[in-house]
């Protein structure tokens, strides 16, 4: 299974974020950066089976990227085991959604 991480010390806002998946997936200018372009890779085209893990997520950026957050809740959902999804909080305690 893959990995895929994503670091919210680094990534302050939702440009960031669709910037740093963009570029960790190998996406090219095509990608739309909003909600149904990331739903359409992660369901559609992203290598299966894979872990996406969000780390150094606090109580503010859960509340900025909480639509980014369903969106891979429901991810994990729809795909059936094939995408884990688990958000590190700051306090670097795992937390598994759905699964």
């Amino acid at each position: 299974m893959g990995k895929i991480e994503f670091d919210f010390n680094q990534i302050p806002d939702l440009p960031a974020f669709y910037r740093d998946f963009a570029e960790q997936l190998g996406l090219g200018e095509g990608f739309g950066a909003n909600l149904d372009a990331l739903w359409d890779v992660v369901t559609g085209d992203i290598k299966l089976p894979v872990e996406i893990e969000f780390l150094n997520l606090n109580a503010r950026s859960k509340r900025r990227f909480g639509a980014i957050i369903l969106l891979f809740e429901e991810a994990e959902e729809e795909l059936e085991g094939n995408l884990r999804f688990n958000i590190c909080e700051t306090s670097h305690k795992a937390v598994h959604h759905r699964g």
